[in-house]
């Protein structure tokens, strides 16, 4: 059914003509869905010739079930004919694609290629492909694709748009067929109108009775497959075969039934082979001849396959065999006994020498009882996925190896592995079951502490209690007397990260910083550095920074410390020294692939650009932050970069935009409503109150991070927050309620350590200081080096030359308040240049019109694509570093250039300020 032979699919082939049609000059992805023979593959087929007699390259593959455990196979399926041009690929891009498809050495735990690099690679395999025709990637039975080339096949639909490349899938409606690609345009097969299922008929099945129609009409429900096949079956075998088509079953397993009737009439040996295809993830002809060879006892000849041929059950060339409809293979199986499905998975493990995945899969199917000896090929199995960047693969191996094992203490580790890989692909409902299961069974000391630390990964739970907080420190304790001071210090800075969302008491926070500080660990252990930090950010703030700057004069960590050691530091508010930690971290992860973490680590250099009003820094890392957490699933860090992106655009004057983010970020992020989150959310509103003049709704939102009672209370982030309650005070209440506040903070912290800190308390003491006293304190604070705060000096400035205006020293007031003005200007903080410029008014001053900044223009993609050129990066370069394809940078460039009035790259540095 293909061609002008899609009766009643005029839309949908309007639909899939419109993909094909428009690739020369922009890339698409759709995919199809619908039931098993509603007319999906011919959709697929249609397109495949159009685009065939277009000159486009068409790469095509199809799932199979017993496929879903094998990494990239459908990948491989895709692109085997353009292997040759992996040694195109910057090394390493073309030494993950080659690992992934296990032609390359595998690769050790430590450096296995990580899953966006094996999709970049594919990306750019593509890409280069697309220079001389445009492509089309066709995916029949997607539900059966192995997880990580869907995953692959998502990273490329959300990138096709600048791209003459075009996805189509198609897949059952009743399955998730595409889950890393969900919002990708979807085209759902309905069965055909009477009308059209009549036409079909008279063009497939002329002739037919008048009775043996008026059946086949009401049993085929509309659907295509069923107008064409049960026909054939019914003139086949009569009463029998309307039997096994009865009325009273779902269509799917009518078709199965029609095709398991022409099964029955096959010999033997054409069953068996049938059999081991239906069994087989390959289909190769000689190896499937082979198995059944070894199934049947004797020789097994491609001519035993004729009467299935005939019957139009399968189709044979002298390489392959494939079944005629996914739905044969469904019948061959059904048809079979449990008894002789494993037979035939013994045959398949017997006859794959050479091939150990292959040969594990099938000797775990072929046995119904645990069998330690499978189960550790299994454990195999889940290693070299896993060295291949197919996490997803391995978690399913050391799945199936737990059912199989026979040994207890091997079931655990099993269960634990496969929980961790769980947490790593970020499937908790996956991991929260293998880790239940872990629990029901006798646990040793480290392992129960394992367990535990896996648990804090699911992160569901935000418990602070004391209890939660005891359970850590002592199993820590316990694992450090077992010999595992690495695992102990895991789970303290687990207990630590807890106590810095919600402050459990200084007691119990000592506790936890005292059991790590006896650990058998260096002092400038990363995870020794957090753990400070975040349990006792302002008692050993001291500390924290020492350990920090010797670090980072130091140098020579890795990218996982540097990104431990840039979160520690904005835990004790030392954003300065965060900065140099995550920039080093990002690049690394990007490098690396490793894009879950490189989301964590954006957000926090994200909130730490803030600070600075570092926008070079801040809005490309937003941006970057937002779409990679949007893409792995990330709800927390997508709450994250959301706050930061509304403190961006409050700073800028862009309310409407603050607003809708900041909304976004309260709304979408309840699921993971921290303290620290909601304490963020509240400051920011403050900001934006501050921003939009509106002080009393700025300090309503800002107190409620003061307030013991109020869920967004969090006593570390008041020295952050305490320099927006301190703008906000205007009334008389207010005031006393801030300098109460404020009082609470200087006691609690006493000179502060971090230098954000210092400069917030005296910020605040300088604007809710009397009038008597208020002279000595602004002194104090522009005593503070403020070289690396300039939006908190110039605050200070605006704020000590309207208070000098109000006490009638107009003079000495215009110059604080001209360096505010300019210094706001510089920074492109919009609302407190132009609040700057009314007090000069006041003062009896004018102000000159601020112009826009020529980075301003530019959207925080454009602008990252911008500065990455201005240093001299080819658009592959750029799209290395951003996952994305050479030719989308230079669709953005294209847009760049007019925006900034240049012609070349060679103006950027000009333009961005960047000599």
């Amino acid at each position: 059914m293909s061609g002008s032979k899609l009766f009643g699919r005029d839309e949908e082939l309007a639909t899939v003509d419109e993909v094909v049609d428009g690739l020369p000059e922009r890339g698409s992805a759709l995919l199809i869905q619908g039931a098993p023979g509603i007319g999906k593959s011919a959709l697929l087929d249609h397109a495949v010739t159009r685009a065939r007699n277009s000159g486009f390259t068409v790469l095509k593959a199809s799932g199979v079930q017993a496929e879903t455990h094998l990494p990239f196979a459908g990948l491989h399926q895709l692109t085997h004919t353009m292997t040759d041009r992996v040694s195109r690929l910057p090394p390493v891009q073309a030494d993950a694609l080659l690992g992934a498809f296990g032609m390359a050495a595998p690769s050790s735990s430590a450096s296995a290629p990580q899953f966006f690099m094996i999709a970049l690679a594919t990306l750019s395999l593509l890409g280069e492909a697309t220079a001389e025709a445009p492509v089309l990637l066709v995916v029949d039975d997607a539900q059966w694709l192995d997880r990580p080339t869907l995953d692959v096949l998502g990273f490329l639909a959300r990138r096709v748009g600048a791209e003459p490349l075009g996805l189509l899938l198609a897949g059952h409606e009743d399955r998730t067929a595409w889950p890393g690609a969900p919002d990708i345009p979807e085209l759902r097969l309905t069965p055909l109108q009477p009308a059209a299922a009549d036409a079909l008929l008279d063009a497939r099945n002329p002739g037919l009775a008048p009775a043996v129609r008026r059946l086949v009409a009401d049993m085929s429900a509309g659907n295509p497959l069923a107008l064409i096949e049960l026909p054939i079956t019914l003139r086949a075998d009569g009463v029998a075969a309307e039997s096994a088509v009865s009325p009273a079953l779902p269509l799917t397993t009518r078709l199965e039934r029609a095709f398991a009737s022409r099964l029955a009439d096959l010999p033997s040996d054409a069953r068996q082979v049938l059999l081991i295809t239906a069994t087989d993830d390959d289909g190769a002809l000689t190896e499937v001849l082979t198995a059944a060879s070894a199934l049947a006892g004797a020789e097994v000849s491609v001519r035993s396959l004729e009467p299935a041929i005939a019957a139009g059950l399968v189709s044979v060339d002298e390489f392959r065999i494939g079944f005629s409809h996914p739905l044969v293979r469904s019948a061959v199986l059904g048809s079979a006994t449990l008894a002789d499905r494993l037979a035939a998975h013994g045959a398949l493990a017997h006859t794959l020498h050479g091939q150990p995945d292959r040969q594990a899969w099938h000797r775990a199917a072929a046995i119904g009882r645990p069998d330690e000896a499978v189960a550790r090929q299994l454990d195999q199995v889940a290693r070299r996925a896993s060295g291949r960047g197919a996490a997803a693969v391995a978690l399913t191996a050391l799945e199936r190896a737990t059912a199989l094992s026979e040994v207890p203490s091997g079931r655990v580790a099993r269960l634990l592995g496969a929980a961790e890989l769980g947490l790593e692909l970020g499937r908790t409902d996956r991991a929260a079951s293998l880790l239940h299961q872990a629990d029901q069974l006798e646990l040793g000391v480290l392992e129960r502490a394992r367990l535990l630390q896996l648990r804090e990964g699911l992160e569901v739970d935000v418990d602070t209690s004391t209890p939660r907080l005891h359970l850590l420190i002592t199993t820590a304790e316990r694992a450090a007397e077992a010999g595992d001071p690495e695992l102990a210090l895991r789970l303290l800075r687990s207990a630590a990260r807890r106590c810095w969302w919600s402050d459990p008491g200084r007691e119990l926070r000592e506790r936890v910083v005292a059991a790590a500080e006896r650990l058998p660990v260096p002092e400038l252990h990363p995870d020794l550095v957090y753990t400070l930090a975040a349990a006792t950010p302002v008692e050993r703030a001291a500390t924290v920074l020492d350990r920090l700057e010797r670090l980072e004069r130091q140098g020579g960590y890795d990218i996982q410390a540097a990104a431990t050691l840039g979160t520690a530091a904005t835990m004790a508010n030392a954003y300065d020294r965060a900065t140099g930690f995550l920039r080093h971290a990002a690049a690394g992860l990007r490098g690396q692939g490793r894009l879950g973490l490189l989301a964590q680590t954006l957000v926090s250099l994200a909130l730490s650009a803030v600070h600075t009003v570092d926008w070079e820094t801040g809005l490309p890392a937003v941006a970057e932050a937002m779409r990679l957490a949007e893409e792995n699933a990330q709800p927390r860090w997508l709450t994250g970069a959301r706050i930061a992106k509304a403190q961006f655009a409050a700073l800028h004057g862009d309310l409407e935009t603050a607003l809708a983010v900041i909304g976004e970020a309260e709304g979408r992020g309840l699921s993971v409503a921290h303290p620290s989150n909601l304490a963020f959310i509240q400051i920011t509103r403050g900001l934006i109150g501050l921003a939009a003049g509106d002080h009393a709704e700025a300090f309503h939102c800002v107190w409620r991070v003061f307030d013991p009672a109020d869920p967004a209370y969090h006593p570390f982030l008041q020295t952050i927050a305490i320099a927006e309650l301190a703008e906000a005070a205007t009334g008389d209440d207010q005031r006393a309620m801030a300098k109460a506040a404020l009082q609470r903070l200087v006691t609690s912290t006493g000179a502060g350590e971090a230098q954000l800190t210092r400069i917030n308390l005296g910020f605040a003491q300088a604007l809710l200081a009397d009038d008597e006293h208020a002279e000595e304190h602004f002194r104090s604070a522009f005593a503070l080096d403020m070289s690396r705060a300039p939006f908190a000096r110039a605050r200070l400035m605006l704020a000590h030359g309207a208070w000098l205006r109000r006490r009638r020293r107009v003079m000495e007031a215009r110059t604080p308040l001209r360096i505010a003005r300019e210094s706001f200007a510089s920074l492109g903080v919009e609302p407190w240049r132009e609040r700057a410029c009314q007090e000069l008014r006041s003062a009896g001053e004018g102000s000159k019109r601020q112009s826009r900044s020529d980075w301003d223009l530019l959207t925080p993609q454009e602008l990252q694509i911008a500065q990455l050129a201005a240093d001299g990066l080819s658009n592959k370069e750029i799209g290395q570093q951003l996952y994305l394809s050479p030719r989308t940078v230079g669709a953005h460039l294209y847009r760049i250039f007019p925006k900034l009035g240049i012609t070349s790259r060679g103006q950027l540095r000009d333009k961005l300020g960047m000599n």
